[in-house]
This record gives structure tokens, sequence and C-alpha cells, in this order.
């Protein structure tokens, strides 16, 4: 993935059948409110192999509605390819942006790109690193990983308020729970470092309890946005739901967590299925939201 420019240019089920036109969970959000979804958005593959609902050319129809309707302010993207991401901001208009390259030496394979809205937001700065031991060394592997993990973190003045804020996003090992608690303590001091209300997003690979997900909120002093939100639009789904009908008590692994200053009105698991696609195999988090540090 490149850059241009530095970035580049309620129904919680959907029947089988259903139209690709769906009531937005949350919908474009006005200032000082910003939308923010986290999406493993699944590798784009094909194949007469691979299920029919998880080809790329099956789901991306779906990809595209969720995103129209949603509109969100700021996406966390995981497992972007360049040409899933083309759908991604096809959908979006010429507004949105990117930051963020692959995880690889040379830029590229998956990403974590965050995508936003550059008619609301300046994006004032913004760093990829390897989630390793040498995490200014791109491509870089450590604890036993047998793939690049990177975090993109990003800093944005919103337009309408002057309030600075952060983004990190981020898509950690899913095999060795020693390399997601020491690639969430990397995450954590950049968090802390950053002095600005904070939101880490991303598929953490981790459920409640877990050595990364509490590193996240013990040493970044952060807080899960379900929790504190003024309100929850949908049932707590789990959020790996594999093409499958919406579960509670099953797998949460992807994650909003937010700094103390960031005020919450409103999280959801969106389950959306458009014309009975499902997006991806993970169900996007969302949050309507207010950071709320001072004008600069």
């Amino acid at each position: 993935m490149g850059t241009t420019d530095d970035s580049t240019s309620p129904a919680q089920l959907g029947p089988a059948g259903a139209a690709m036109t769906v009531e937005p969970l949350i919908g474009p959000a006005a200032a000082p409110d910003l939308h923010v979804m986290t999406f493993n958005i699944r590798r784009a593959m094909e194949g007469a192999v691979r299920p029919k609902r998880d080809r790329w050319s099956v789901r991306a129809p779906a990809v595209a509605a969720m995103l129209r309707s949603e509109r969100p302010t700021i996406i966390a993207l995981q497992e972007a390819l360049p040409r899933s991401l083309k759908v991604v901001c096809a959908a979006l208009g010429p507004d949105y942006r990117y930051v963020g390259r692959g995880r690889n030496r040379d830029g590229t394979g998956e990403g974590t790109p965050i995508v936003y809205d550059a008619s609301r937001l300046e994006l004032l700065a913004w760093r990829q690193r390897a989630l390793s031991t040498r995490p200014d060394e791109p491509g870089s592997l450590s604890w036993g990983t047998l793939f690049p993990r990177i975090s993109v973190s990003a800093e944005f003045s919103d337009r309408s308020t002057g309030v600075r804020f952060a983004v990190i996003n981020t898509h950690l090992d899913h095999l060795s729970s020693r390399a997601r608690r020491r690639s969430s303590e990397i995450i954590a001091e950049g968090a802390r470092t950053q002095a600005l209300p904070t939101i880490i997003a991303g598929d953490l690979n981790a459920g409640p309890g877990s050595d990364a997900v509490r590193t996240l909120l013990s040493r970044a002093e952060l807080v899960d946005a379900w929790d504190t939100a003024e309100k929850r639009l949908t049932p707590l789904w789990s959020t790996l739901s594999g093409y499958r009908r919406p579960r509670l008590n099953g797998r949460r692994i992807d994650w909003m967590l937010v700094s103390p200053d960031v005020r919450v009105h409103a999280a959801a698991v969106n389950a959306h299925v458009f014309d009975g696609v499902a997006p991806s195999d993970h169900l996007p988090v969302q949050a309507l939201l207010r950071p709320e540090g001072r004008a600069l």
C-alpha cells in the first residue's frame, strides 16, 4: 500500500436476501463527534476451492454497501490489500484518504491502514512500526511470529473544533500469546508518549482477560469503549463470526480502547448482511465518540 501527499486519496441482523441498502447503526457523525470503526476486512482472495462466501468478488459489494451506509469518520482496517483498499476508497468517495503500508519489508502485503475523512480531519503526522524488538526495521520478526506484525499511528486535528487526538491501529499475532503481550507493550508505550486523547483499535486476536488486553488497559491507562459507552446499540456479538449468524458469548477479539479523555456516546457491533452476504468473517466494531482535549 502506498500513500499520496502523506495519505491516499437498525436492524442488528439482516435476513438472507436483504437489500444492499440497510439502515446504519451510527451513520455520518456531525462535529464535534466522531464515528470510528475497526474492521478486519478479511484478506481479499479468490479460487474455486475457497468457499463462495469467503471470495472477495462476492464480499466486495457488501463491504462497499456497509461503508456507504455507515460512512465512519475514521476506519481502522486490518488484513487490507491494495485491491480491497481500492473498493473501500471508491465506496467512501474522494474526501477520504489513508495512511499505512503493507507489513512486508518492501511495503507490500497485508496492511493496517487508517482511513479518514480529510474534509473533517487534518492529518498532522503518522508513523508505521514493526511489532518486534526492531520496531524501526520494516518486516522484522520477533517472539516466534510467522508473519510481520505492525501498528500504524496517526495524529489528527479536527477541522471543526481544533481538538487534536491520536489513533493507533494494529493486528496482533494469531498464534503466540507472548508475541501479543510484547506487541501490546510497544503499543502502550507509544500511546503514553502521545499525550493526546487516544483511540486504539484493531484485531487483537485476544479476548477479555488476556495478557494483551490487560497490558493495553493498564499500561496505556485506557478503557474499553464498549464498557464506558453511554448507549449500546446492539448486543455484544462475538466479533469473529466466521460468516455465521451473530452469536453472544463467542470470541470477542476486535477491540476499541480509548483514553479517559475520550467520551463514548454509543458503541455497536455491526452484524448487518447485504443481499444475504456478510462483508467479512469479522464483525466491525463501531463507536460514536468525542475527544475532549483542548483546541490548539
